[in-house]
């Protein structure tokens, strides 16, 4: 093993990320569909100009549906968007959203038949209890859906098509009900005999639809033991689980206990010091200081025993109790007494609190050397990736840069794309096409290469997706980076993201990410330069070649890149097949450093990438 060292970011050295020319700023943070409308947006993003309504790219054969123009959106907040990661595990764009429809439900229907095992008297049978159901709320949340959804979605789809589908849930729940949708009318049977029958809307009316929806569960819950056990959530989750199930994997509803646990991930939780805390012995320390957290830039470092919390002494006390009085309202003040190891005095210092998502990049230096492993993209992955090259870039003998994004599931698109513009001069790193106008955008980057040219190689696997994904694909493409590993998971899909009246959230996918040589991410993933997944025999012969001047996988690589949108799975298949998905190994760090340290096999597998689409091969549609 090589002598590694953690890297630590000196604050002073910071520089400023390069400008980015962007066809809009990005959100992460999903809004409420109501009257609210902050957001927020990462700094040095600078939007030069506002999107056309429809971003025309010649060059990409992924075009709009052209023949169904979207309905105008009423006024409201922007949600996000995200490149984002492939459930369940969660890019940047704005959306705009549908108000909140707050008319109640109507009673249930009053045409509804007895049930076929009603007492002669004429008497129902007495229905078993069930929980309450906010059925106003139930209807807020659907018509809004359908609002968020009517737009946006890839293909195009009606409201009714959105409802019959969510009403699905009503036979998965009692396999006796089921719904007659052959006739002008909407019937809900129970067997033969129908509970409910109503008119059809206009296929388009949300409101329309979203009562029919609400009327239906309401009359299905009166004649129905299993449909009156559901809770509001249950009767949530399963009407959008049965909807979503008719469109791509990633379209999703997330319930508000899973959103709010998503919503931490991408902007952070509860405001906090930035401090990771550990038991040693009977001592509480200090295991990691958060890159982005306000703890980063005061005399606090890994190791220090935390002897008091304004004024409470730690002794005694539990690792959670501890980690809890750090928390606090944002912008408050914390006062921690530490002890620094070696040292005989304990020092104190003063912290206000902040709202700061979880570390995302780590760092350490091996040799001539530094890797950066991102572990997702979150609202702040690119400041974390500008500190920690600001300070690497300092050393006179650095000779490259690992940038490791094995197990990375993706998050924030921007980020993304921010990412990419601290290594590039110039570019296009992606373009997202969908059926929306704001869908559509080219992510232009300008602004200057922090690393002045630096080597880079990139380390993928199987479970590369989403905006890791972006980030390689748009540093190989400009010949920047040398990737290493396996195909990646190949999602190239965007998620705008909406938070509903009941707090949960929608993930709706409505755009698709094109690589910068033309070539669509969605199926294909990213074909690595050098492929570490067919076995070390294998690696070991393509590095033998490489010495010699020749790159093995460069067919692969050229035929994944003359792929044009649509691509038949068949044709998918066969790209993949050359470098299948595997999950990553030690072996691919030690490629990485024999390739970034021979400066000749570094520029035989750059100069493989083609760099002008036009000389690609003629793509193929089978």
């Amino acid at each position: 093993m090589r002598a590694e060292s953690a890297l630590r970011i000196v604050p002073p050295l910071r520089r400023a990320l390069p400008y980015i020319l962007v066809a809009t700023v990005l959100c992460c943070q999903p809004v409420a569909l109501k009257a609210q409308s902050a957001t927020r947006s990462t700094p040095d993003v600078v939007p030069v100009a506002p999107p056309e309504p429809k971003v025309a790219v010649k060059a990409v054969d992924a075009t709009a549906d052209k023949n169904t123009a979207p309905k105008t959106p009423p006024p409201a907040a922007t949600p996000a968007a995200e490149a984002a990661s492939p459930p369940p595990a969660s890019s940047a764009a704005q959306a705009v959203t549908a108000p909140v429809a707050t008319d109640p439900a109507a009673p249930a229907a009053t045409n509804a038949a007895a049930p076929a095992d009603a007492p002669s008297g004429g008497q129902e049978k007495p229905a078993l209890p069930g929980p309450v159901v906010d059925m106003p709320l139930v209807h807020s949340v659907i018509a809004t859906a359908l609002e968020f959804l009517g737009p946006r979605t890839l293909e195009h789809h009606t409201s009714r098509e959105f409802v019959l589908w969510g009403l699905g849930a009503l036979t998965a729940l009692d396999p006796t009900l089921t719904l007659d949708s052959r006739g002008a009318d909407i019937r809900l049977l129970s067997g033969q005999t129908s509970l409910l029958s109503r008119s059809a809307p206009p296929a388009e009316n949300d409101e329309g639809w979203a009562q029919l929806a609400v009327d239906f569960i309401s009359a299905a819950r009166d004649h129905s033991d299993g449909v009156r056990a559901a809770t509001r959530e249950d009767l949530v989750q399963a009407f959008f689980d049965e909807l979503f199930n008719h469109l791509d994997p990633y379209s999703r509803y997330i319930g508000p206990s899973s959103a709010s646990t998503d919503r931490q991930a991408r902007v952070g939780g509860e405001a906090d010091a930035g401090l990771t805390l550990a038991r040693k012995g009977r001592d509480i320390v200090v295991s990691a200081v958060n890159a982005n957290g306000p703890a980063w830039s005061v005399t606090v470092d890994t190791g220090d025993k935390l002897l008091a919390v304004n004024n409470r002494l730690t002794a005694g006390q539990s690792l959670k109790t501890v980690t809890e009085w750090l928390q606090g309202d944002e912008g408050s003040r914390v006062t921690l007494r530490l002890l620094t190891p070696g040292q005989r005095r304990g020092h104190t210092v003063v912290i206000n609190r902040a709202k700061v998502p979880p570390e995302t990049v780590f760092a350490f230096a091996s040799g001539s050397l530094v890797v950066l492993r991102v572990t997702a993209f979150s609202s702040d992955t690119a400041e974390e990736m500008s500190q920690y090259l600001d300070q690497a870039t300092q050393d006179p003998n650095l000779k490259g840069l690992i940038i490791d994004l094995r197990g990375n599931r993706g998050g924030v698109l921007q980020q993304a794309v921010t990412a990419a513009a601290l290594l590039l001069d110039r570019g296009v790193a992606a373009v997202t096409d969908g059926r929306d106008a704001q869908a559509n955008h080219i992510w232009a980057v300008q602004g200057g290469d922090m690393t002045n040219g630096l080597p880079i190689a990139i380390l993928v696997d199987g479970r590369t997706a989403s905006a890791a994904e972006i980030l390689a694909a748009a540093l190989a493409d400009h010949r920047r980076a040398v990737v290493i590993g396996s195909s990646t998971l190949g999602k190239g899909l965007v998620q705008t993201v909406a938070q509903l009246p009941d707090q949960g959230e929608l993930f709706v996918t409505w755009s698709r990410v094109i690589a910068p040589l033309h070539w669509p991410l969605q199926g294909l993933g990213v074909m690595p330069q050098i492929c570490t997944s067919l076995g070390r025999s294998d690696t070991a012969r393509q590095m033998h070649d490489l010495a010699n001047g020749h790159l093995d996988n460069q067919p692969a690589v050229l035929a994944s890149r003359s792929a044009r949108f649509p691509l038949p799975v068949p044709r998918i298949l066969a790209v993949r097949k050359a470098c299948p998905a595997a999950l990553g190994s030690d072996g691919d760090m030690d490629v990485a450093r024999s390739v970034l340290e021979n400066k000749a096999w570094y520029k035989t597998a750059i100069t493989a990438m083609p760099d002008d689409p036009s000389a690609l091969p003629a793509a193929t549609h089978e």
